[in-house]
């Protein structure tokens, strides 16, 4: 029948009400432990333990491939555990960044989820420090779910210290890429750091110009935040994206691009019927391809500064924009 419950949603909804006072139980206990960063991580790990859905487990597996750090805990049951931690800390910066540092260096995924919570606590009060773990957390990461968990923390430090665009958009040149995903997953995380009414004045931000060092990238985590950026952006500068759009269409068919192409099609719900069935009768037949080579600017400029290097030429230095003055900045990506 239409609409039926599911057997497995049955029974994950048993699961999570049979759990659920159990969780409910553990919050107040992590709470009065965030001032012993030690402590904490135990209870929460024994607490987590006890709350996991094998079944869960399962599912988390097959849509996050090689992902081996996972307790398959599902969300309904952590959400008190956060809700509890956020009260304890906010207002303490301090607390905030000590926990999660400490938390930064656990193994398991539900455990270093509370990270990005615990910095969004701290950006607003310290900012660089909060900013630092971001990068370090960024850097390690090795999942999509980590990636796109973290990126709202990283778009609430953009709207807090502006100046850390530069530095997202340094890492389309990452070889790295989940932290080239992070550049995505961020972007289409920053409209919803502000209301909506607000969202039009991020239009001045770079959005569209950084995805477009990145559109034509041959990972599909890439690919898939590039088009959930592009998604979002809409909301902020719609004719912005549609022009964008337009001018990549022409570039994909031009060259037979199927990553291009496929950035392209997966924004399509975001546009008008019309300018999407024109977007999408002018790809038909383009395909992407796991043996295609990136064909991103990021991947060309990436590849030229490596042959700059084979042959002993002397590289560009790039500086922070409109900070002339400042030492040149290292490489985020070394």
């Amino acid at each position: 029948m239409s609409g039926a419950t599911s057997p497995s949603t049955k029974r994950a909804n048993t699961f999570v009400a049979e759990r659920l006072p159990d969780a409910r139980s553990l919050a107040p206990r992590l709470a009065a432990l965030v001032d012993e960063p030690d402590e904490f991580v135990r209870a929460l790990e024994t607490g987590l333990r006890s709350l996991a859905d094998p079944a869960y487990l399962d599912e988390v597996r097959r849509v996050t491939p090689g992902l081996t750090s996972a307790l398959g805990v599902r969300a309904p049951l952590v959400r008190p555990l956060h809700a509890a931690v956020r009260r304890a800390c906010r207002g303490r910066a301090d607390v905030a960044l000590w926990l999660a540092e400490r938390l930064e260096r656990e193994r398991w995924l539900e455990v270093r989820a509370f990270v990005p919570t615990l910095l969004r606590l701290s950006v607003e009060d310290d900012p660089e420090r909060t900013w630092q773990l971001i990068r370090r957390v960024a850097r390690a990461t090795d999942n999509w779910i980590a990636v796109d968990t973290l990126a709202g923390a990283a778009a609430l430090g953009i709207l807090v210290e502006p100046i850390r665009w530069a530095e997202l958009e340094q890492l389309v040149f990452a070889p790295s890429p989940w932290e080239r995903r992070f550049v995505g997953s961020t972007i289409a995380s920053l409209p919803f750091e502000v209301v909506p009414e607000d969202r039009p004045r991020l239009a001045d931000r770079p959005a569209v110009d950084t995805i477009g060092q990145l559109i034509g990238d041959a990972d599909e985590n890439v690919q898939k935040a590039l088009s959930w950026a592009l998604r979002n952006w809409a909301q902020v500068d719609p004719a912005a994206v549609g022009r964008f759009l337009d001018e990549q269409a022409d570039l994909a068919a031009a060259d037979g691009d199927g990553h291009r192409a496929w950035v392209v099609r997966d924004t399509l719900p975001a546009l008008d019927r019309e300018h999407a069935a024109r977007l999408r009768s002018r790809l038909a037949g383009i395909r992407r391809s796991g043996a295609a080579a990136s064909t991103s600017t990021a991947a060309r400029t990436s590849a030229a500064f490596a042959d700059l290097i084979a042959t002993g030429s002397t590289p560009v230095v790039t500086r922070v924009p409109g900070d002339t003055d400042a030492e040149p900045e290292r490489s985020l990506t070394e």
